[in-house]
């Protein structure tokens, strides 16, 4: 080795250092300006042409302040507030003409940033004029149809770069199809006809506020002066879709009332329900805003009980993030543009709590049983149970997915974990809740956090922020605890060791049954198949398609992959109830399942040893416990 390295020396060559010989990087992009928080002169004056519902395009026309002449950018928003991630794509705008009086003014799209103009302003120039389209694409949600639309705003705006978005003033115009009505949370200065201008809004609560409209609108006012008022918004494909049966109506009226007693605050001065009914349009989503929200259902929903008690925590989830995740949001989320990256560490408590919220209050608004409520719970705790991604990727590590998940396919949900900062969240905080009345004698709970970290009387629009440290503070202020530690080894375990520890204290375990409750029914309608990824490790769609499969399960061991097709169970032709009664049948005679499927362009048959039953997730009563679990579900007085 001695004469290795000193002939290596010899010839001038390090030992543990390589010379490299190659091309080097081109120089880098010139910055763009970082947002500031100055004032900014002036108001854009922003006009959308939404009337062609034929090809589905918004046309857009601004009036932008010159603040200086000289450099300046344009930003077409990139990051969007309700996927936490850079989810905006810049293809659908198209035609960018910019203009300084009757001159048009040459730009140049930055080389490194696609959402970014760069553009040379004269002297004297005071306003530009600027005009593109958006584009439909083919794919994803739609915005338009011939009997609805909706506009996200952050679609059809360009900003300058260099201030926070909160000090531009927007002056916004909206021309619609002709008898179509619309709602926003926005408010009206005057409305012609079918052209709407609406009063001057900053450009952050500007791009919070979206415009739903349709041919068949209805209007609900969920609260009676002198109540902050709160509307119901209907949108549909047809006036039927619109006729909610009247108990529904009635839950919605006790939702707005009981939420904001829950966090003890209520900060908007008008809310806004924009609900999608449609099996045109996106259906199954919501997102959420400051002082409205959107959800988006099928266009059957009046009349489907089952879907209204599926989607119950869909509507308070959303309700419920006007405090948690608008007026309150995590430090690190928070942006002062749309084009600098939000990081999600806090998602846990941004989606986690508001989820948990909206399954408990979901079952004490009668919106679900108390039965369903725990049938729910336990389909989450299954879920997570399963989760044999954990072994690589923590809870923690899951909140970075907002960065890189949305809108990219997840095929293997159980190994890859997909913003399980959701489900596990919801597992998390209940035990925190249980943990609570545990150590204070059943005095203090979850109730006690969020009327001071929500709330404490709180009534501003203002946005306030918080970090790891205030979420253990004001939990100290409840009990004390090391609640730092309590939180930083549940975050990033690689084990399920604690994952039901609230079920427990909560004097509840989770079990299988081999009949599935009414709320598993309606998750198999949602998924449109059967779920048997706790038994034989697969979900079938329709037509013996195989939606996923467990990772390592009996299916994915045998063979079987997403995208197969099952031909015949045994000697019958598929059918998900042939697949379940073969696996009752395998159950009782040892012998194993029998399955032709069709993959890769070849017909292909397996045995599958799987001898269990069917397994359907319940919660079952720990005996000499308490029962704190239908207390917290139990309908509110």
């Amino acid at each position: 080795m001695k004469n290795l390295l000193a002939l290596l020396a010899a010839m001038g060559i390090a030992a543990s250092a390589y010379a490299s010989v190659g091309p080097q990087p081109a120089p880098a992009a010139a910055g763009i300006e970082t947002p500031r928080d100055r004032p900014f002169r002036g108001a854009i004056q922003l006009t959308v042409d939404a009337t062609d519902t034929v090809h589905k395009i918004f046309r857009v026309h601004e009036t932008i302040p010159v603040q200086r002449p000289g450099a300046m950018v344009l930003l077409y928003p990139q990051w969007e507030t309700g996927s936490h991630s850079p989810t905006q794509e810049a293809a659908p705008l198209a035609g960018l003409v910019i203009k300084a009086g009757a001159r048009r003014l040459d730009w140049r799209r930055d080389p490194v940033n696609p959402f970014a103009f760069r553009l040379s302003v004269p002297p004297g120039v005071r306003e530009l004029d600027v005009e593109f389209q958006f584009l439909p694409g083919l794919h994803g949600p739609k915005l338009t149809s011939p009997h609805m639309l909706t506009l996200p705003w952050h679609k059809v705006a360009l900003y300058p770069a260099g201030w926070f978005i909160r000090n531009i003033a927007v002056q916004a115009e909206l021309a619609l199809p002709k008898d179509f009505q619309y709602a926003t949370s926005l408010e009206t200065a005057h409305a012609v006809a079918n052209r709407v201008t609406f009063k001057q809004a900053n450009f952050e609560d500007l791009v919070d506020a979206p415009v739903y409209a349709g041919l068949h609108y209805k209007r609900v006012d969920l609260t009676s002066a002198p109540a902050v008022p709160v509307r119901l918004n209907l949108f549909g494909d047809s006036d039927a879709a619109l006729e909610l049966p009247p108990e529904w109506l009635a839950r919605f009226k006790t939702m707005v009332a009981a939420v904001p007693q829950l966090f003890r605050s209520q900060h908007y001065r008008h809310f806004d329900f924009l609900m999608s009914l449609s099996d045109v349009m996106q259906s199954g989503g919501g997102y959420e805003h400051q002082e409205s929200t959107e959800i988006n259902v099928s266009a059957g929903y009046a009349r489907d009980p089952g879907e209204q008690m599926f989607l119950a925590n869909l509507i308070v989830h959303e309700f419920a993030h006007s405090w948690n995740g608008r007026t309150r949001q995590p430090a690190d989320l928070w942006s002062p543009n749309l084009n600098l990256p939000m990081r999600g560490s806090l998602l846990w408590v941004y989606e986690g709590q508001t989820e948990f919220w909206a399954d408990v209050m979901a079952s004490r608004l009668g919106m679900r049983t108390v039965r369903q409520g725990l049938d729910a719970l336990a389909e989450t705790a299954s879920l997570m149970s399963e989760r044999k991604g954990r072994q690589w990727k923590s809870l923690q590590d899951s909140t970075i997915d907002a960065l890189y998940v949305p809108g990219k396919q997840v095929n293997w949900r159980d190994w890859q974990r997909r913003e399980d900062y959701y489900p596990e969240g919801v597992l998390l905080w209940l035990d925190v809740d249980m943990l609570l009345r545990e150590l204070s004698g059943d005095r203090k709970s979850l109730e006690d956090f969020a009327a001071v970290f929500f709330g404490a009387g709180r009534n501003s629009r203002a946005i306030s922020t918080y970090t790891f440290d205030d979420v253990c503070q004001t939990l100290n202020r409840i009990v004390a605890y090391n609640w730092a530690d309590y939180f930083t080894s549940r975050l990033n375990a690689h084990d399920d060791a604690h994952l039901l520890d609230g079920l427990h204290r909560s004097g509840y375990r989770l079990v299988y049954t081999d009949q599935p409750s009414e709320f598993f029914v309606q998750h198999e309608a949602d998924l449109g198949g059967a779920d048997l990824s706790t038994s034989l490790g697969v979900v079938m769609g329709r037509g013996g398609a195989v939606k996923s499969v467990a990772w390592d399960g009996p299916a994915f061991r045998a063979g079987i992959s997403i995208g197969a097709k099952l031909l015949s169970v045994g000697k019958q032709p598929y059918s998900d109830e042939a697949l379940k009664q073969a696996i009752r049948s395998a159950a009782a005679s040892r012998q194993a399942i029998e399955l032709t499927f069709a993959a890769d362009g070849a017909e292909h048959a397996v045995s599958i040893d799987y001898f269990g039953s069917l397994r359907y997730p319940a919660l079952e009563r720990i005996p000499g416990t308490v029962d704190r679990l239908t207390r917290l579900l139990g309908k509110m007085e």
